[in-house]
C-alpha cells in the first residue's frame, strides 16, 4: 500500500497538533477552503453516503447570525476567528445515493438513516480536521453551541442539522492550553 509518512508530517497532523482558541487575522482564501474540501471528500463513508455539509462562516453577516447560538465561553474566540466551519448532517442523504439499491435499503428502514448520517458526519468533520492539518491550517474543533438556534439560523428548513462546528487559521502560538494527559494503549485497547 502506502509508506510511512514521516515524522514532521506526523507530529503536523497529530503529535504536535493542538486545538487553537486564537488565530492570527490571516484571511483564509477560498482556494484553500475549496481544497481542504477537496481532500477530506476522499475519507471513506459508510455506502460512500457523504451525508456531512458544510458552511464556511466567513463575513461579518454570517458571523452575526451564528453568534446567539455560541456558548459564552465559545463567542469571543470564534467571532475573531478567520473562518468559523458549521458541520451539519444532510438528514435525507439517501436520496442522493447514487445506488438504487442502497436508497431502497434506507427507505424500508427508516431506522438506519439517523445513525448513518450522525456517524458518517462525524466521520467526515475528522477527516476535515485532519485535511485542515495537512494544509497547514489549525483548527479549534467545538460543540459548545445551540443547535436550535443554529440552526434555525442556518438551515430553517430542517433537512441539515449541526453536528459540530470547527473554528479555521493561523492559530496564535501561546493560545493552546497545556496538553491534557492521553490514556495508554493498556488502558484503552487490546489485542484479541
Amino acid at each position: 500500500m502506502g509508506t510511512p509518512l514521516n515524522q514532521q508530517a506526523l507530529d503536523q497532523l497529530f503529535l504536535s497538533a493542538r486545538s487553537y482558541g486564537k488565530f492570527e487575522a490571516t484571511p483564509v482564501d477560498d482556494a484553500t477552503l475549496q481544497r481542504l474540501y477537496d481532500l477530506l471528500k476522499w475519507g471513506p463513508t459508510a455506502f460512500n453516503a457523504q451525508p456531512a455539509r458544510y458552511v464556511f462562516v466567513r463575513s461579518a453577516e454570517a458571523k452575526a447570525r451564528l453568534e446567539p447560538a455560541l456558548s459564552a465561553g465559545n463567542k469571543e474566540k470564534t467571532l475573531a476567528a478567520p473562518v468559523t466551519v458549521i458541520v451539519a448532517h444532510d438528514t435525507r442523504f439517501h436520496e442522493r445515493l447514487a445506488n438504487p439499491k442502497i436508497r431502497e435499503l434506507f427507505e424500508a428502514n427508516t431506522g438506519l438513516v439517523e445513525p448513518t448520517f450522525f456517524r458518517n458526519s462525524s466521520l467526515q468533520a475528522a477527516y476535515l480536521i485532519v485535511a485542515a492539518r495537512a494544509l497547514g491550517l489549525d483548527v479549534g474543533p467545538m460543540s459548545g453551541f445551540d443547535a436550535g438556534l443554529l440552526n434555525q439560523a442556518f438551515f430553517p428548513d430542517g433537512r441539515y442539522q449541526v453536528n459540530l462546528i470547527a473554528n479555521l487559521g493561523y492559530g496564535v502560538s501561546d493560545s493552546p492550553a497545556p496538553r491534557a494527559a492521553r490514556f495508554s494503549f493498556d488502558e484503552v485497547a487490546e489485542i484479541r
